[in-house]
């Protein structure tokens, strides 16, 4: 039996850019950070004595004697790949926050399915490898409207610079000033707004008008790089922080009409009208979580305004996926 832990992620700057659409015709950069909030993917070899071969488990059960009779379509198709030794098998699904809120839980889900599956198999897999690994399932298998930078932060974990290059090769630079880090994490603020969507609808609506969003993307681009170097600096200004934070919104909100809500916009303006340095709203857009950063006294405030919405408290990790349990048959 095998149980990988892999984590959700927030993204910060350059969401959008991860696009192979954008990044392959002028490169792409996105600021994201691994958080300690999980997906777990418990995964074993069933015996042989039951009346199926594969029982899938996650909001649904499935029990099927094919891999092609399988719903749930990741995990199809990684069963597919990585199941070198064919042998019967069970998948658990779990998870510490709900789906489809903008924190990178499906990457995070094929991440680990993935990891612990090779693990499974008694074989080792390079971060580097792993990340690839999810991206070829979710673009290029699936053929799901997603970007990349889900699939790299969840498997390497930290707080990093990540560049999406023209040859679709994937450069990680962690961010190392530890000092500003902690400033931010200290900083942040989740309010969970309560509602769900797919990502992927609204993902889809921006790579067909990303030709037409250029400028936009552009500026996503040199934003991300101005964070990068706040972050890095002996001068960093947390204000400064949120202010960046902010601009992303307005201008991610370009990319597609569907980004954000009248609801979403009401969240947004009650933080920064009560003292948040920035925000903005996480993931591809309309639902899930909004972002502040603010002071420890602001954050106070906040937490009364936002009484009825679920306050999430969270840490930064960097151990990216990882098997936290295996014993072997």
């Amino acid at each position: 039996m095998i149980i990988c832990q892999t984590p959700f992620r927030i993204s910060f700057f350059g969401g959008g850019t991860d696009f192979p659409n954008w990044f392959k015709k002028k490169t792409g950069s996105v600021i994201s950070a691994s958080i300690n909030k999980y997906s777990y993917i418990t995964a074993r070899n069933l015996p042989n004595f039951f009346e199926y071969n594969y029982r899938i488990r996650y909001f649904k059960t499935e029990q099927v004697k094919k891999i092609n009779q399988i719903q749930h379509p990741s995990f199809r198709e990684i069963i597919k790949k990585y199941n070198h030794k064919n042998r019967n098998l069970e998948i658990v699904h779990n998870a510490d926050l709900p789906a489809m809120t903008g924190l990178g839980s499906s990457s995070s889900t094929t991440v680990g399915a993935i990891n612990a599956l090779i693990n499974l198999n008694d074989k080792k897999i390079s971060k580097r490898n792993l990340a690839y690994g999810a991206i070829e399932i979710e673009q290029k298998i699936l053929k799901e409207s997603v970007g990349s930078q889900d699939q790299v932060i969840s498997s390497y974990g930290g707080f990093n610079c990540i560049h999406f290059n023209k040859d679709s090769s994937i450069k990680v630079n962690q961010i190392k000033n530890k000092k500003n880090i902690k400033k931010i994490e200290e900083s942040l603020l989740l309010v969970f707004t309560g509602l769900t969507r797919h990502a992927s609808i609204i993902e889809k609506d921006k790579i067909l008008n990303c030709n037409n969003k250029a400028s936009y993307y552009d500026k996503l681009n040199k934003l991300t790089h101005e964070a990068k170097v706040l972050i890095e600096s002996n001068r960093f200004n947390l204000r400064k922080f949120g202010q960046l934070l902010s601009k992303n919104w307005e201008i991610k909100k370009n990319l597609s009409r569907l980004v954000t809500t009248n609801e979403i916009e009401k969240i947004y303006k009650i933080g920064i009208n009560n003292g948040a340095y920035g925000g903005k709203l996480l993931g591809s857009g309309s639902e899930g979580f909004v972002i502040f950063i603010c002071n420890n006294k602001t954050k106070k405030i906040l937490k009364k305004k936002f009484k009825k919405y679920l306050n999430i408290p969270i840490k930064f990790e960097h151990k990216g996926s990882q098997i936290i349990k295996y014993n072997s048959n």
